[in-house]
């Protein structure tokens, strides 16, 4: 089959991650999957002049909203991949729940990352109950083995002679949803009292006017450091030197950034929030954290305690191996697709 693959497709987001990971999975049945940036489009007239003139046979998108309305009275079949902040977030906007509820009604399948993600939906749309089909994400982790991890601690100005350095990543779209300012005030307090605490905040200006607001922020904020993107072999390579890796969001869908560090062997800590619950169990495969204060409790409690980590760090890595595997996901979407036929 000729399959159109519509998400948004800025980088190093983990929309533009699922879709070149689907898109693989696609092609390794032997299908042609084109991708294609939903933001490029602004209404479902020109995705069907291109699903014509292309000759798509069907389609996919990911994001019930942001990519699904561009299919609404599709010529072709087509299924839904639910993003995260569609069911979350969207869902609270009287139009945008219309919009939404009327694209998964012509939908073939969606597929929710979670059982959690799949009861809000069928909550809001309860006939589209039985075309809901829970697929978690396939993680396989890729860190470059030339990375130079001291350049980059220099180029951040995180200062390498110190002894025990303790670096903890947020990796994040720069977005309010993501609120990578959550733990700042907070940490720096932490850095003045033990300079060997260094937060890194990395990821694109999704919202280029509050990635501004970041950036003034993070000048102010001793400890606190807002780092060049960088690819996702050498990003991988920087989490495996990381003390943890951070989750501070207000809401997510499935975070591949958690499963990548408990993929990584490095320990998570993540804001106590549905998305994050649904793959972490507390101080069993990482640590759940419900205010700022608790996030520097129990960071300091992970720092003193290394059987702890060991322990959790490897439930962790276990876990992903049991309920992340790619190939699993590889054939989920792969027998999917063949419902568009």
């Amino acid at each position: 089959m000729r399959l159109l693959l519509l998400a948004c497709l800025r980088a190093q987001t983990g929309n533009a991650t699922t879709a070149a990971r689907i898109q693989n999975h696609l092609r390794a049945a032997g299908h042609i999957c084109v991708l294609k940036d939903a933001l490029m489009y602004e209404s479902p007239a020109e995705i069907a002049n291109l699903t014509s003139t292309d000759k798509f046979d069907a389609a996919l998108a990911i994001h019930l909203y942001k990519a699904g309305r561009l299919l609404q009275g599709s010529r072709i079949p087509f299924g839904i991949i639910f993003g995260g902040t569609d069911v979350n977030e969207d869902i609270k906007c009287k139009e945008k729940h219309r919009v939404m509820g009327a694209v998964l009604e012509e939908a073939r399948f969606a597929v929710a990352f979670t059982m959690k993600m799949k009861e809000l939906a069928a909550a809001e749309w309860p006939d589209a109950r039985k075309k809901i089909y829970v697929q978690t994400q396939g993680i396989k982790t890729t860190p470059s083995e030339t990375f130079d991890w001291y350049r980059f601690l220099q180029n951040a100005d995180i200062p390498t002679e110190t002894d025990s350095l303790h670096v903890f990543l947020l990796i994040c779209g720069l977005r309010r949803v993501k609120d990578p300012l959550y733990l700042v005030n907070v940490f720096s307090d932490w850095h003045r009292k033990d300079p060997s605490v260094h937060l890194g905040i990395i990821g694109p200006a999704v919202d280029p006017l509050f990635a501004s607001e970041i950036k003034e922020k993070v000048k102010r904020t001793p400890g606190v450091h807002l780092l060049q993107e960088i690819p996702q072999d050498d990003l991988h390579a920087v989490m495996k030197r990381c003390f943890a890796v951070v989750n501070s969001s207000i809401s997510e869908g499935m975070s591949a950034a958690i499963l990548e560090a408990m993929d990584l062997d490095i320990p998570v800590l993540a804001r106590n929030i549905p998305g994050n619950a649904a793959i972490i169990k507390h101080k069993e495969t990482g640590l759940l954290f419900s205010d700022p204060q608790e996030f520097v409790v129990l960071s300091k409690s992970l720092m003193n305690d290394p059987i702890m980590e060991r322990e959790i760090v490897t439930r962790a890595k276990d876990y992903v191996k049991k309920h992340h595997s790619w190939e699993s996901e590889r054939k989920a979407y792969q027998d999917l697709v063949l419902r568009l036929q």
